[in-house]
């Protein structure tokens, strides 16, 4: 969620005067007005926080500003549509929106609130900074003088409790922060009494925005290695290991977004595994094996995988291909050549049209590639960012390597099998080893 943050004591009055520059600078006939006022304002912010401006940061500010203009420019124009002029009205409530907020009554009430003798907003706001840093001691002090905190809200559109905040996901961006005592914070905060499965807004809301859910599908816990862990814990105290609509989450949104450690914890918790794609993905061999009949047919009786959020058709061979796709994706060869050997379609691919050799290339498993390869799986398809087989093998070589793959033997494998070196873009890669691998390859050069 982009989100800015606010300034360690805002003023109501100084935000009503920064909606007032706002609409001055978009009924401004000056090229750039608004992008002017909100790099201004960008920079008061960063300097009141004591912010270094790292590139995360700044990217963030970038794309809140966007939003800003964005939505600037759409309200003009429904304004004049309607025969009206941008308001102030209208320039408050993007401010508020902005900064989370659903409208600027809600903005205006929290910028207020907080520092009333009866309200609990500052100390839930404080909270939330000692979850995010790790800082144990704060909030085991918080929680102790406000027992209740656990149980709060934000005030924010996302609603959520402080729990929400340990799965770094759907809440403001600038707090998407995984420390390294993350599991001892969640056990602070279950121990106190938190609601293990609370829905918050996240994402337009649903039964499916548990702490959980946004967890497995979150990348702050998994680049710290601390997502399998911290689904254990939620585990431990009774977060609902099929999902509250016992639909299969959490399973499958950790594994479509592809972690696989988490789809590990959960499979070894006893996670329902039901359907062909998760038992793909968990390397459960004896499932794909007793599931499918052939390349097109499942078992009469297995169920299709149908979260909310699913989108792939109604159609058992879809299924059947995606799940030797996830097979390649999280490293599980025995399940690829079961599905292999039942004459699934080597050319299966998945959302981002990523084919199983892409992803076998990707992991560096030179016999299953060799294998897809042999059973006519195209090298020179791309994918969703226009990357071929070796293409993508490249990016990912320098880009997202995956422990343990080994790239300049799988790129020479790839060659060998005749994939084009041509597709390889940008070249040089700035790569040593990759760059001469290919140069000595390459005829042309």
């Amino acid at each position: 969620m982009d989100t800015l943050p606010l300034p360690p004591r805002p003023d109501l009055a100084q935000y009503k005067k920064r909606a007032k520059d706002l609409l001055a600078a978009a009924r401004s006939k000056e090229a750039g007005a608004v992008s002017a006022w909100a790099a201004a304002w960008l920079e008061t912010l960063a300097r009141l926080l004591g912010m270094t401006v790292t590139p995360f940061v700044q990217g963030s500010f970038d794309r809140a500003v966007k939003g800003i203009e964005r939505r600037v420019r759409d309200k003009m124009a429904d304004s004049a549509a309607a025969g009206s002029r941008f308001a102030l009205a209208d320039a408050q409530h993007l401010i508020a929106q902005a900064h989370g907020f659903d409208n600027w009554a809600a903005f205006a009430s929290h910028l207020e609130r907080p520092f009333a003798a009866d309200s609990k907003g500052r100390e839930f706001e404080a909270a939330v900074d000692a979850i995010v840093t790790g800082d144990l001691a704060p909030l085991q002090s918080l929680i102790h003088s406000h027992p209740d905190l656990v149980r709060a809200r934000s005030a924010r559109t996302h609603k959520a409790t402080l729990l929400h905040y340990v799965a770094a996901n759907g809440v403001e961006d600038y707090r998407q922060l995984t420390p390294t005592n993350a599991v001892a914070v969640a056990r602070v905060l279950l121990e106190a009494g938190a609601e293990v499965d609370a829905l918050a807004s996240t994402y337009g809301g649903g039964s499916d925005q548990t702490t959980m859910n946004l967890l497995v599908s979150s990348t702050h816990p998994a680049e710290a290695g601390l997502q399998a862990a911290l689904v254990e814990t939620l585990l431990d105290f009774g977060a609902a290991i099929n999902g509250l609509d016992d639909d299969g989450s959490p399973m499958m949104p950790a594994l479509a977004f592809g972690y696989r450690d988490a789809g590990g914890a959960l499979a070894r918790r006893g996670a329902r595994i039901d359907n062909v794609v998760a038992a793909a993905g968990v390397g459960r061999a004896d499932l794909v094996r007793d599931f499918v009949v052939d390349g097109r047919t499942l078992r009469p009786d297995v169920r299709l995988a149908a979260p909310r959020w699913w989108r792939l058709p109604n159609d058992p061979k879809k299924h059947i291909e995606l799940a030797l796709v996830w097979a390649c994706r999280f490293g599980r060869t025995d399940v690829a050549e079961i599905l292999l050997e039942k004459g699934v379609d080597p050319a299966a691919r998945d959302a981002d049209d990523m084919t199983a050799l892409h992803w076998a290339a990707t992991n560096g498993r030179v016999d299953l590639m060799r294998r897809l390869v042999e059973g006519r799986a195209p090298l020179e398809v791309k994918n969703a960012w226009g990357g071929t087989v070796l293409d993508s093998t490249v990016y990912f070589a320098l880009n997202q390597p995956v422990a343990g793959a080994d790239y300049p033997r799988m790129i020479e494998a790839l060659i060998a099998a005749g994939a084009d070196i041509r597709a390889v873009t940008p070249f040089p890669t700035g790569n040593e080893t990759i760059d001469a691998l290919l140069a000595r390859h390459d005829r042309r050069r």
